[in-house]
């Protein structure tokens, strides 16, 4: 018997979305406009119009997905929210813009919601994405989101297997590749808001669903005595090969070309540790040498004076 492809989604999407309800906590329906809005600055001010392409203070830092005709890295309007955040289960929400649109839009390009229980370190992942290619005039719906294990929407609204990608489709971005460190990854973008739960040193595992237990296992790299490490992990994927020269102010040309002049210059070039205080000179003298071992270690994980830490959770 053929399945309709809706009827066919909300057979992917409920069993996971209910055992990530069970496992983790449920999620409730939110609406994106009501987040803390990110803010786009340049050379620290709102600039009076926004342009395709144009450079920021911060950057998105985040990978347009395949074939998306995005207007770039610096793109106003997108929204953060905490939908929990308690000491047992953590809920984020991230309402992303692609395009350039009014203030105050309700349409967004894409919605990220990440899961996470901090007892047994379980995370579930959802993405829901609107169709290519974006338009400043389409989008999500982002007024009611849907919670995932949803089977019933309150009339006129979209239901969940409408809105939320399978989780097949989800798993094949491979979200876990950037955030191997922990479940919610730290940009100067996000950190402006407020909105981003911690849990740097926590139980993490994707140990739910099938499409995710094929990701790779997260491993932590350090060093004895390491400054770095002594406040959060340093995953051996992305962190490892890309985002923990961004915190110095070393970027891919594809997302250098994004920073204005401000973010080029220390200490906005260099965001770990947030809010710094110190001279460059100090930053180096207390920094560099664990930046460097944590390099060796990344390029090696077997060199001498390499720690490698298995990162995982507890199965519930």
């Amino acid at each position: 018997m053929l399945l309709a492809p809706g009827a066919r989604a909300q057979q992917e999407l409920l069993p996971y979305a209910r055992e990530c309800a069970e496992k983790i906590g449920p999620i409730p329906a939110f609406d994106c406009t009501k987040g803390t809005r990110v803010p786009i600055t340049v050379n620290g001010k709102v600039p009076a119009t926004y342009v395709p392409q144009m450079t920021c203070d911060r950057p998105s830092l985040l990978p347009p997905g395949e074939g998306e005709n995005t207007d770039g890295q610096c793109i106003p309007e997108s929204r953060a929210l905490v939908l929990r955040d308690d000491g047992k289960v953590q809920i984020s929400a991230y309402c992303r813009q692609k395009k350039i649109r009014p203030a105050n839009t309700y349409l967004y390009d894409e919605v990220d919601l990440i899961s996470h229980n901090v007892e047994t370190g379980s995370t579930c992942w959802f993405q829901a994405l609107a169709p290519n290619p974006l338009s400043a005039d389409k989008g999500l719906d982002g007024r009611r989101v849907p919670p995932p294990e949803e089977v019933t929407p309150p009339a006129g609204k979209p239901a969940a297997k409408d809105f939320w990608n399978t989780p097949a489709k989800t798993a094949s971005g491979q979200c876990g590749s950037c955030h191997d460190s922990d479940p919610f990854m730290y940009s100067p973008l996000i950190g402006q808001t407020g909105q981003m739960p911690r849990d740097p040193l926590g139980l993490y595992a994707n140990d739910i669903g099938e499409d995710f237990k094929k990701w790779p296992k997260p491993v932590a790299l350090s060093t004895r005595g390491n400054t770095c490490t002594g406040c959060h992990r340093i995953g051996s994927q992305h962190t490892c090969k890309t985002a923990m020269y961004e915190t110095v102010g070393i970027y891919s040309e594809d997302l250098g070309k994004y920073l204005d002049s401000w973010a080029r210059v220390y200490p906005n070039s260099h965001w770990m540790p947030p809010g710094l205080s110190m001279s460059k000179e100090q930053w180096e003298a207390t920094y560099r040498g664990s930046i460097d071992a944590l390099a060796r270690c990344c390029e090696n994980p077997t060199a001498p004076g390499c720690i490698v830490t298995p990162i995982t959770g507890i199965t519930p």
